[in-house]
């Protein structure tokens, strides 16, 4: 299987559990791999049959920038859900962070994890 990787998207975005982060918002940081297989682009080098790095970003920014959510994992998940839709990959991972989370202490970041694969998405 194959890898695509869009790592360190920033963005800003109003999301959280506390009415502080949905009304003066915080960076979010977004890194997505997608896999599949992508031996027909790599070895055509056609960039028709690849994966648009574009259309990724324009996803991610839509919903990062114009839709709220009281969780990263459910900004993650909403990623996944849409990346898979769109895209002609087998599986995507999807990290999503918050560098500047209200915890009431000292941290690098608060993020969340998710893999899912085209079944969870195609219902199959």
């Amino acid at each position: 299987m194959d890898r695509l990787s869009l790592k360190g998207m920033q963005f800003y975005g109003y999301h959280g559990a506390y009415e502080a982060e949905k009304e003066m918002g915080q960076p979010i940081e977004v890194d997505i791999d997608l896999l599949g297989d992508f031996s027909s682009s790599s070895q055509t080098d056609d960039v028709e049959l690849s994966v648009s790095y574009g259309d990724i970003y324009a996803i991610v920014k839509d919903l990062v920038e114009e839709r709220e959510f009281n969780l990263i994992q459910a900004l993650a998940e909403a990623i996944a859900e849409e990346v898979l839709a769109s895209c002609d990959v087998d599986r995507v991972t999807v990290r999503v962070r918050k560098p500047m989370a209200s915890i009431g202490g000292i941290i690098q970041a608060v993020e969340a994890e998710l893999t899912r694969p085209i079944t969870t998405v195609a219902g199959e």
